[in-house]
């Protein structure tokens, strides 16, 4: 038997997966919901060829890696207990600790740790395939609509 809490984390993986859905450069870089509830989410992006940004490196384009960690920000807000209807990037600050492994994907974790009636604030974390440690940290601050 499915219960209440199980629905509705059903139903935060189907509205973060429309989200997702209707971003164009998010359906690009292959971004895919692995988990959503309460504040929190977590999307992958596997390595491709077309994302790479140093060739001789062979590893993900930094500015990919911030379009995931804003999409996943964005996720997390939408999956907030208060339910806006609705959010958009305020301010977002990446700090690049290292390049992603080569041929590695990239999944980041995002919490919205605390919401105003109109402003969200956001932490994040981005990890290759290794976890050896962050690939790149974020805090920003995102708009409500109720």
């Amino acid at each position: 038997m499915v219960g209440a809490d199980d629905a509705g984390r059903d139903e935060q993986a189907r509205i973060a997966q429309q989200f997702i859905g209707a971003i164009p450069h998010a359906r690009a870089l292959g971004m895919q919901v692995e988990d959503i509830g309460a504040g929190k989410a977590t999307i992958s992006m596997p390595w491709a060829p077309h994302l790479v940004g140093d060739p001789r490196r062979n590893v993900i384009h930094g500015g990919v890696v911030s379009a995931l960690m804003d999409t996943c920000c964005g996720a997390a807000v939408m999956a907030h207990p208060e339910r806006p209807r609705s959010t958009a990037t305020i301010d977002l600050r990446i700090d690049y600790m290292r390049a992603a492994n080569p041929g590695q994907g990239i999944t980041a974790r995002a919490e919205c740790y605390h919401i105003t009636r109109s402003v969200a604030f956001l932490r994040a974390v981005a990890m290759d395939e290794d976890g050896e440690g962050p690939v790149a940290s974020a805090t920003g601050t995102f708009t409500v609509e109720r």
